[in-house]
């Protein structure tokens, strides 16, 4: 069964204790924590004390997705901050093998992030030592954008790879992840779905967090 990760990147950051109570209410399993620099992307979001903040107002696991350049400088900091995933980019890091053991050995999940025109070839000899591969479906950077359709393909592909190995990978989907397709996403092998504009814009985001669980 699929699980759900609502990104607080499209949440209403006046009122993050609240946003967070709502999809925890309607069955949330992880909270999807969007970290941008400004530079590997071109938006600047939030880092580790607010993290480290909002750690104190929820149980739900800590999925942070680390979209900077050189993470391996902020490892510590995020792990200190509460993060229970912390998942870097392919792109954004030159020793991809060494980052993934620093997360590692704070006893947090490791996860690798490709952006949608990045190869899944680039991460063959590193599926051993990770816990979570993040398919980008949308170019990051903001919220609200639409899934690109070629991506169909890459998830499929990287399913077909974790069960020919029987790797104990979660498979995650982040990127224009909307009702009407999130469906789809699951039959093509997704574990885990990151969620933003599609919960947090809702009318009722508690209602629409228990409608992607019913999925």
């Amino acid at each position: 069964m699929a699980k759900i990760a609502p990104s607080l990147l499209s949440a209403d950051f006046a009122d993050l204790k609240n946003e967070i109570r709502k999809v925890e209410n309607g069955g949330a399993d992880y909270l999807h924590l969007d970290v941008m620099d400004g530079i590997f992307v071109p938006n600047i979001t939030f880092g580790a004390p607010v993290i480290k903040k909002i750690r104190k107002v929820t149980s739900l696991p800590f999925d942070v997705h680390l979209m900077i350049d050189r993470p391996e400088r902020y490892i510590k900091d995020f792990a200190d901050a509460g993060a229970d995933i912390i998942t870097v980019h392919q792109e954004a890091t030159i020793h991809l093998h060494r980052t993934i053991h620093e997360i590692k050995s704070y006893g947090k999940m490791a996860g690798v992030s490709l952006n949608p025109a990045t190869p899944l070839e680039t991460i063959e000899y590193i599926l051993d030592d990770i816990d979570l591969i993040l398919i980008m479906t949308v170019n990051p950077g903001f919220g609200g954008q639409s899934f690109i359709n070629q991506m169909d393909r890459k998830i499929k592909k990287m399913r077909k790879i974790i069960d020919e190995r029987n790797l104990n990978i979660i498979l995650e989907v982040d990127g224009g992840v909307k009702l009407s397709n999130a469906k789809d996403i699951i039959s093509w092998g997704a574990d885990l779905l990151v969620v933003g504009s599609d919960i947090f814009n809702a009318e009722d985001v508690e209602f629409r967090t228990k409608e992607f669980k019913r999925l």
